[in-house]
């Protein structure tokens, strides 16, 4: 026998897998044959002294109880072996199903890593009393979106879809760190890796220190650079 138990996810994959071994259409199964099949899988392991997960077991168990139904002469529970045989199929065909869906979760999964989402708020959340001049929350957007029309010109943003999320808590401790080595840090500054999720998480981040009075945003004179300041 060329495969192994450890490359199924459980007895009914197995039992999938001897389906499609023997080149059977699965709404059409012969049941009698997958039982016979799985049965001598599962008696080759044992005979091999190696270790079965329980799963597999529970799954032979019941098999040997429709295998031992079906060869009983004229039996008067026919009905329920029939349907005990019809609840395996639709089990099988329902479990194929699942599995095909399994790589369309595992790219929606890939395609969310991308996204850095923030539950939803009034932008008048962000109105600062301490700000100087005319600025507000859309200036500060707006210069942000130049900064990546800046960076895009440059160097293309480039999304890494990785495991470890960047957290906006995480940025504002970071920013916090800088501050602490000057009180006046130029907007863009605070944007030192430049990829989408750490530029998204920065700019989410420096917004929420605002809307709290951690930090406050100015420009000494219109259309100048974007200040920010810790707040004492």
């Amino acid at each position: 026998m060329d495969i192994s138990l450890e490359n199924f996810q459980g007895p009914m994959d197995l039992l999938l897998h001897l389906v499609k071994k023997k080149e059977m259409n699965i709404m059409d199964i012969k049941i009698e044959v997958i039982i016979d099949e799985y049965l001598n899988y599962i008696n080759n392991f044992e005979k091999m002294n190696l270790n079965i997960a329980s799963s597999y077991l529970v799954m032979a168990s019941e098999l040997l109880e429709i295998k031992s139904r079906m060869l009983l002469p004229n039996s008067d529970d026919q009905e329920e072996v029939e349907e005990l045989k019809e609840n395996l199929i639709n089990r099988i065909v329902e479990y194929e199903k699942y599995k095909e869906l399994v790589p369309v979760f595992q790219d929606k999964e890939l395609e969310r890593q991308e996204f850095i989402t923030k539950s939803p708020s009034s932008i008048l959340e962000y109105k600062n009393e301490k700000y100087n001049s005319d600025l507000n929350v859309d200036c500060l957007v707006e210069a942000y979106k130049k900064m990546l029309e800046r960076v895009e010109e440059e160097k293309p943003i480039r999304t890494k879809i990785t495991k470890k999320e960047i957290s906006i808590e995480s940025q504002i401790l970071r920013i916090k760190e800088k501050f602490k080595e000057n009180r006046r840090i130029e907007f863009t500054n605070l944007f030192d890796i430049k990829t989408k999720e750490y530029m998204v998480a920065t700019f989410l981040a420096v917004l929420e220190m605002v809307k709290f009075g951690e930090i406050k945003i100015y420009q000494e004179n219109s259309f100048e650079t974007i200040l920010c300041e810790a707040v004492k």
